[in-house]
């Protein structure tokens, strides 16, 4: 439905070690713009709020900015998230974005993604 901005904050306060990339209020049907961090390889992501019934929201890679595919965790699990976690991201991709593909009307997500060079 709706594609979601991001913000952007350093966590080292110069952006040369790592930042956040957080998306709010992503509702079902909504995805977040992606963001293309490929100079930081080690990432992982945070997702917190409320999934109301069946919510589930995918985090997803491209390496072409077109073509998005669901990502994985070090075990191999696709990042399909029903519930609040914190997960590492296995796969270096050029791009990664948030794409909510269940929930009801009192689904309000939040996605940060920590990325450290």
């Amino acid at each position: 439905m709706a594609v979601i901005a991001s913000t952007l904050a350093a966590v080292d306060q110069s952006f040369d070690k790592a930042v956040t990339v957080t998306w709010s209020s992503l509702a079902n049907g909504d995805s977040g713009t992606p963001v293309s961090l490929a100079a930081y390889s080690d990432r992982s992501i945070q997702v917190s709020g409320t999934f109301g019934a069946g919510g589930n929201v995918n985090i997803e890679g491209s390496l072409d900015g077109t073509n998005y595919f669901t990502l994985t965790d070090p075990q191999g699990n696709a990042l399909s998230v029903t519930a609040g976690k914190i997960e590492a991201i296995s796969e270096l991709v050029a791009f990664i974005r948030p794409d909510v593909t269940a929930g009801d009307g009192t689904t309000a997500l939040t996605v940060t993604l920590l990325a450290r060079k």
